[in-house]
């Protein structure tokens, strides 16, 4: 059984230069498509119940793209509302139950991680699941990874993989946070103490668009150049 979708649509994408002067950064166009259409169709492929975006900056250009698709979409304002905050915001669209959320400014080659995610996904042992990359795979992106994954499949902060802003995540410690705004890093520190933040690793490889060479590394990867 699937979940509903978060698309995390709301940043300025200051990092992506001339590219978002007119627009926001998941309309940016890799092999021909917006950043986002690639998240919708990935999305798409494990059939949710809803997909809901939150937007920000320059919202009625993703309002008029999204709203033909049937998705729903959520305007923040006057301020960003960070991750945590903006899924919390979104609750009453979403439902009470778990859900997916997805950065929208990546690209995958290999299988579907949603529907990877969900093959693994133990609601009695997990909190939360997320995808995360081997360093090797992941392309655009230095570092050594933010967490550890155990034999169990348990995280622990430090070297080993990166996340790739795919994850399904229970919302009930959402309500305790008093910040209006705040980053999905304070639930995952108390899912982390209680041994219930879960991770698998992706078979395939993954390029975050987070600044405009990543566009053309994107492409490569989608034409299986590099």
């Amino acid at each position: 059984m699937s979940m509903p979708v978060m698309l995390f649509a709301a940043g300025f994408g200051t990092r992506m230069k001339h590219l978002t002067a007119d627009r926001p950064k998941p309309m940016v166009e890799v092999a021909g498509r917006p950043l986002i259409d690639h998240a919708i169709s990935l999305a798409d492929g494990i059939s949710p119940p809803s997909i809901v975006a939150n937007l920000h900056y320059l919202p009625d250009i993703l309002q008029q793209h999204l709203h033909p698709k049937g998705i729903q979409t959520i305007v923040e304002t006057p301020d960003i509302l960070e991750t945590g905050g903006g899924l919390r915001n979104a609750l009453p669209v979403l439902g009470a139950g778990p859900v997916f959320t997805m950065n929208t400014d990546a690209i995958w080659n290999g299988p579907n991680p949603l529907n990877m995610l969900l093959n693994a996904w133990d609601p009695d042992r997990m909190d939360a699941l997320l995808m995360g990359i081997p360093p090797e795979n992941a392309l655009e992106h230095s570092g050594a990874g933010d967490f550890t994954i155990d034999d169990d499949g348990r995280l622990s902060r430090g070297p080993g993989v990166v996340y790739g802003g795919v994850q399904i995540i229970k919302t009930d410690l959402l309500s305790a946070v008093s910040e209006r705004s705040f980053s999905l890093n304070l639930i995952w520190d108390q899912m982390l103490a209680n041994g219930k933040l879960h991770g698998i690793e992706y078979s395939g490889r993954w390029c975050d668009v987070g600044h405009p060479d990543g566009v053309k590394t994107a492409e490569a990867l989608l034409a299986n150049n590099v």
